[in-house]
């Protein structure tokens, strides 16, 4: 698969289609694996991460999930690629800062990714639309099983899997959602909600992980603890809190349509104006407004049809994915107008929103992830 093909197809988690799906954009899992007797990426010369990599890139590649899969070495990606993929959260920012010695491979479906010579030697990660934790972990871990069976996987009987930072080692997991949580930002109950996730242990990042910007209203949950926990009671655990945060925010949009619903229309009512209308627009003004729309689709402001559009634009509407798309490098200000550009063409169809129709919020698909199978 070339990287045109990545580009040209939006990735099964970005469809929007999978459980609470309203609330829960993706759910991703982890791992980190090292090879025994190896050092860390970190730590290790040029000579050696280039023999680890001649080790582990054959064997993924031949993984039956992987067939027909996208995978280069991160020196053969421009720095744009590299920021496309970090984007569509198929790579970190960390590894597209890599260059010799490490690779991304990941699937077709891009629910699959799999970085070589990151902080790890391994890191391997599952990603789905949705509250699908347990599906996300189901898959990862079938490929980890079977990448153990033909690699010798650095791991001690008493810590569990060995990792570059010691705050991975154990299950060397990481599970995490990312939610869109508009009404409980609007409802100014959002600090309290994170307060409440960090006491119990969890962490709460934004848009792009440690250290970033919640933009667009979207928040990552994520376990911190890989010692002392299997994996199912940490995907158990974090489920839970979810679907705790997910009731938390129906209320508030319920609260904010009956007590506050001259401030939801004119929020709603802005957003589609100014996207509609805007010749200017940055990344992050994009991505606020367009978060709002997302939750006018939610109340049955727009039409369930005008979801997909929507949630397209929260990507393609990046700074990489625009030089991408357009083929030429594009300064700050030149990116803000191609940007409000192909805002416009996309909502030219898009009905006015109908207030009438917000009486109450749509019922949220709360089919559990065990139903969904791979």
């Amino acid at each position: 698969m070339k990287f045109a093909q990545v580009m040209s197809s939006a990735g099964e988690w970005l469809r929007g289609e999978g459980p609470h799906h309203q609330v829960v954009v993706s759910s991703r899992v982890r791992l980190a694996r090292n090879l025994r007797h190896r050092s860390f990426p970190g730590w290790a010369k040029k000579a050696e991460r280039t023999l680890i990599l001649e080790q582990i890139k054959p064997r993924v590649e031949e993984l039956p999930e992987m067939q027909d899969s996208f995978s280069e070495l991160l020196q053969d990606l421009s720095a744009l690629e590299k920021q496309v993929l970090v984007e569509r959260h198929l790579i970190s920012r960390e590894h597209a800062a890599k260059g010799v010695g490490s690779a991304v491979t990941m699937n077709r479906k891009q629910t699959l990714s799999i970085m070589i010579n990151e902080e790890d030697h391994l890191r391997m990660q599952s990603i789905r639309s949705g509250l699908q934790l347990k599906n996300a972990f189901k898959l990862v871990d079938k490929v980890d099983s079977t990448l153990e069976g033909k690699l010798d996987i650095a791991y001690d009987q008493h810590l569990g899997y060995l990792t570059a930072c010691p705050t991975n080692v154990g299950t060397g997991m990481r599970a995490s959602a990312m939610l869109h949580l508009p009404g409980l930002v609007l409802s100014d109950l959002i600090n309290q909600v994170i307060q409440a996730v960090n006491k119990i242990g969890l962490a709460v990042r934004g848009l792009y992980g440690e250290g970033t910007e919640a933009m667009g209203n979207l928040f990552q949950i994520s376990n911190q603890t890989t010692l002392g926990e299997k994996e199912d009671e940490i995907i158990a655990r974090l489920t839970k809190v979810i679907e705790t945060i997910i009731g938390k925010e129906h209320d508030a949009r319920q609260m904010l349509i009956q007590k506050k619903p001259d401030t939801l229309w004119d929020q709603i009512g802005r957003a589609y104006g100014v996207l509609t209308y805007a010749h200017a627009m940055t990344s992050k003004e994009a991505l606020n407004l367009l978060s709002v729309m997302k939750l006018g689709v939610d109340l049955g402001a727009f039409p369930e049809e005008r979801r997909l559009p929507v949630d397209e634009l929260f990507i393609e509407t990046q700074p990489a994915h625009l030089q991408k798309t357009s083929q030429q490098k594009l300064n700050a200000e030149e990116r803000d107008f191609l940007r409000a550009e192909i805002i416009r063409a996309r909502l030219k169809l898009f009905p006015k929103p109908d207030m009438g129709k917000v009486a109450r919020e749509p019922g949220d698909d709360t089919t559990s992830d065990t139903n969904h199978n791979e």
